[in-house]
């Protein structure tokens, strides 16, 4: 099924507006999001969290950055630090809780979603293999940054 561009574009819009909401939602920091802007390359990291996204919509929630950042989150959330094993294991259910968020902000809007397991990216990592790739840089005050990146099949 082919969709028109301006289908395209509304979709790419709900998953931005939700992933936003989302993150009110679901991290109590205060932050501020960049504008969006279509990643021309492959992804690098080197710690981060990836949740697959299937139904109206196939692809890829990315959430990466310094393991400092998402132990802060988790420290913030739970009230103690987390490391090792605890911060893998925080890392994917942020993502879960995301991705999960994220599925039902844009079923009010016609999109429906399921989401995969996550799975923890740990050591130099390089992602490709997407049409589209919006990336966004999430502010957490006094913990640091966090990129988000929509891969979209």
């Amino acid at each position: 099924m082919t969709i028109t561009m301006d289908k395209r574009n509304k979709i790419v819009k709900d998953l931005l507006n939700g992933t936003y909401v989302s993150l009110k939602t679901v991290v109590p920091i205060k932050h501020e999001i960049s504008k969006p802007q279509l990643l021309g390359k492959a992804l690098h990291t080197n710690f981060g969290v990836l949740i697959g996204i299937t139904g109206d919509v196939r692809g890829k929630l990315v959430l990466s950055g310094d393991t400092a950042v998402f132990g802060s989150i988790g420290e913030k959330m739970f009230g103690m630090p987390l490391e090792g094993e605890m911060l893998a294991s925080f890392s994917g259910e942020l993502g879960n809780m995301l991705a999960g968020s994220l599925s039902t902000n844009i079923v009010e809007e016609g999109i429906n979603t399921d989401i995969t397991s996550p799975t923890i990216i740990q050591g130099d990592t390089s992602l490709s293999g997407y049409r589209q790739a919006l990336h966004v840089t999430v502010g957490f005050d006094a913990v640091g940054d966090m990129d988000i990146y929509l891969l979209l099949d």
